[in-house]
């Protein structure tokens, strides 16, 4: 008979070795390229938030800058001796503020003319109204000016979220403008009541033009803070922010009042009150205004922490998942190899007869065609019967 031949065992290919480690890496490689990307997002995010505060700081140290230098201006102006005091302790304070953080926000150049400045406005001599008006002026335009460049350095003018961006435009930009145009409006006023009468018409233009570049910002102020206290998620920000809001409002209309010239003239004295009225209610508006800018600056840092965390643990469990995964094949292959290295057990031929099967005749017994008769029980082998047949007892 034919017998088949055994199986040989097939030994496993170079793809099937290194399929379980592709298969690891495919899932692998895009699920680290998602958590790096989302790291790197949250990173970027934390850091801008982190130095938006910076900004925030610097602007809290030039208010009373701001502040300072307004009141110095009126009272240069109206002819009364200028506190140095309070102008000297700002400046210091911005100095230190600066010598901390002003090489980070690219603002120690511009700071170093601006204190220069103000020291020399400190140092100088009171002259004519009309030339300290000018001067004054040309610091106090510098000083707008590094407003602008601690928000743009610090990032403050790409706030994402809309709330913090109003909060950062009306602290960062409008209240110091307002302020700033409505200290020269009224001492604008003060020195129109002295100028000749030739000069009334130019007073005029010019009390115009100044009364509008303080009425716009103080407006936009308004309007931006009741916008984000609008879309704020916070429960705070509209019960610290609108009573200080609603008490600079009030102050402000009673300045464009007094402002408004009635027939070609205008009450300096009315107006130098609602002057101190608005930057009275400025000073106490400011700090709220940062302070819960601030907070939200803190609150987005730490929700930014949570996301990390989140991305840390996603990421963890992913390569532990990976890494039972990868065990689990690598078991697979390595059961796979023992099974390939065995030995094959040898071919058996279908006639072969396991040894000591005892249900199974003896080597050498012939065929099963080739079986003996069976004889009766109890008879003998007799040669000579062997001779007839079985009807020769009927012949």
């Amino acid at each position: 008979m034919t017998v088949p031949a055994p199986r040989v065992r097939r030994r496993p290919s170079m793809v099937g070795r290194l399929l379980p480690l592709l298969l690891i890496t495919a899932l692998l490689a895009p699920v680290g390229l998602l958590l790096t990307q989302t790291w790197r997002q949250t990173g970027d995010d934390r850091d801008l938030a982190a130095r938006e505060r910076l900004g925030v700081q610097y602007l809290r140290a030039l208010a009373p800058v701001t502040g300072a230098l307004v009141d110095a201006q009126s009272a240069a102006v109206g002819g009364r001796p200028v506190s140095r005091e309070a102008l000297t302790r700002a400046v210091e304070e911005a100095a230190a503020v600066d010598g901390r953080i002003g090489a980070e926000l690219r603002s120690q150049e511009r700071w170093a003319g601006l204190r220069a400045k103000l020291e020399a406005l400190r140092d100088r001599v009171p002259t004519d109204p009309e030339s300290a008006y000018t001067a004054y002026g040309e610091v106090s335009d510098l000083l707008l000016a590094l407003h602008r460049k601690v928000r743009e350095s610090s990032g403050l003018v790409r706030d994402p979220g809309a709330d913090s961006f109003f909060l950062q435009d009306s602290a960062g930009q409008e209240l110091p403008e307002a302020v700033v145009s409505a200290g020269r409006l009224a001492d604008l006023g003060t020195l129109a009541a002295r100028r000749p009468a030739d000069q009334r018409t130019r007073s005029l233009l010019e009390l115009t033009g100044l009364r509008v570049a303080a009425l716009t910002p103080a407006t936009d102020l308004v309007d931006n803070l009741r916008a984000a206290v609008d879309s704020s998620e916070s429960t705070d920000l509209g019960a610290n922010v609108l009573t200080p809001l609603d008490t600079y409002q009030r102050s402000v209309e009673a300045l464009a009042a007094s402002s408004a010239p009635a027939a070609g003239t205008l009450d300096p004295a009315r107006l130098a009150a609602a002057r101190l009225d608005a930057h009275t209610a400025a000073l106490q508006l400011q700090p709220v205004i940062l302070g819960e800018l601030d907070a939200l600056l803190v609150e987005r840092i730490d929700g930014l922490d949570r996301d990390r965390w989140v991305t840390i643990g996603a990421g963890a469990a992913a390569v532990l998942l990976l890494g039972w995964l990868g065990a689990l094949l690598t078991a697979a292959t390595r059961r796979a190899r023992r099974r390939a290295a065995m030995p094959a057990p040898p071919a058996q031929s279908r006639d072969s007869t396991p040894p000591g099967d005892p249900w199974q005749p003896p080597v050498g017994a012939g065929r099963p065609g080739d079986a003996r008769p069976l004889q009766p029980v109890g008879a003998t082998h007799n040669p000579e019967s062997a001779q007839w047949g079985p009807f020769d007892a009927a012949r």
